[in-house]
């Protein structure tokens, strides 16, 4: 993007509701998986360092949440860094989303904020892509049937993902929920696509590809028995996000093919932290580098340990960014104090305010 070093382009809800509107949910989608499958295919650690997220426990009477840094710097260019929670109570009690964060973009010459951006939609846009990228190279060919578990705002984009690289005929649903099982078809509804709540022991025979995508508390897991899975179910398990919590038995993670998307994040926090290193299988990296190798487990059961990578929040933010400048979007704004002498602290305060800002001020009276 275009670099002003006294200015920084805020990116708001209502901008990327614009972008929505331009490109279409769909092309969105199929762009974002596109540029997340280049950048892991040509993934260099020498060039980018993924760093696994950090942050504090968040400690609540009934349930356990977290605020985690998660940052990634292409050498030479730029920092992304996302900073998100998970309040598994929001939805309940506040009516906000369990996931809630901001997306910042800075320059490693200057240390300059170049972008800030909602992260919400972010997030969810990329941890469906992430499920897709995955699902394509381990799933099988055949897949038709699709299985929620877990229905709330992953579920959407997970599916919507998923719709994206295989032809779908059915999609079964199961929450705890009821609610949110019931009004999963309303909000899946611009996919055309039949979802049918079912049982939790029907959404298992049947599933072709499976996606976990739950709050389940720490301690809680497992969310699914695991005792009449098809052969060659697939499953993205997108809700381990915190140690001990898990939501696959360790029956089911050690006859299949584990691929986390980022290894030594998923050992601490993810399924992986289930089983010893050598029962794991390839990162996302090596997976989306070398397909062929991996193609006979397409006829098998695999699961993709999706903890939230953030390489795929870089990927996202240079794409909802790069949209946003073509189509004129984003605020900018002085936010720093920077542009003035830069040995004196004050000097940028002491300069006047530029007449528009001054006009109205005057105008409200403000």
């Amino acid at each position: 993007m275009k670099s002003d070093a006294t200015r920084t382009l805020l990116v708001t809800r209502s901008d990327l509701r614009r972008i929505v509107e331009e490109l279409g949910a769909d092309a969105l989608m199929d762009e974002l998986i596109r540029d997340l499958t280049d950048a892991l295919r040509t993934f260099d650690g020498d060039l980018t360092d993924v760093r696994k997220r950090d942050g504090f426990l968040l400690e609540h009477p009934r349930q356990t949440g977290c605020l985690e840094w998660m940052p990634v710097m292409r050498r030479g260019d730029s920092v992304t860094v996302k900073m998100v929670s998970y309040s598994p109570l929001n939805p309940e009690e506040q009516g906000l989303p369990t996931i809630i964060a901001t997306n910042s973009l800075y320059d490693v010459k200057t240390g300059h904020l170049l972008a800030l951006m909602d992260g919400v939609f972010a997030t969810a846009l990329r941890t469906g892509a992430a499920s897709a990228v995955a699902t394509r190279c381990l799933a099988s060919p055949d897949s038709r049937v699709l299985g929620l578990v877990g229905c709330g705002a992953q579920a959407v984009t997970q599916l919507h993902a998923i719709s994206r690289v295989f032809p779908l005929t059915e999609v079964l649903a199961f929450d705890t929920n009821e609610e949110a099982r019931q009004s999963l078809s309303r909000r899946t509804r611009f996919l055309g696509l039949d979802v049918k709540p079912v049982s939790l022991e029907e959404l298992e025979a049947r599933s072709d590809i499976l996606c976990t995508a739950t709050s389940v508390v720490v301690g809680g897991g497992p969310v699914i028995s695991g005792q009449s899975l098809k052969p060659h179910v697939h499953i993205n398990a997108v809700g381990s996000d915190l140690p001990s919590k898990t939501e696959l038995p360790k029956a089911v993670l050690e006859r299949s093919l584990v691929c986390p998307d980022f290894l030594a994040q998923a050992m601490v926090e993810g399924e992986c932290q289930q089983l010893r290193p050598d029962q794991v299988g390839p990162d996302l990296v090596t997976l989306v580098k070398n397909p062929d190798v991996y193609e006979p487990w397409r006829q098998r059961m695999t699961v993709f340990d999706s903890t939230g990578y953030a390489l795929e929040d870089q990927v996202v933010t240079a794409l909802l960014l790069r949209h946003a400048e073509r189509l004129g979007l984003g605020t900018s704004v002085g936010l720093e104090t920077v542009g003035g002498d830069a040995l004196d602290p004050y000097s940028v305060l002491r300069e006047p305010e530029p007449s528009s800002v001054r006009d109205l001020r005057r105008a409200t009276g403000s």
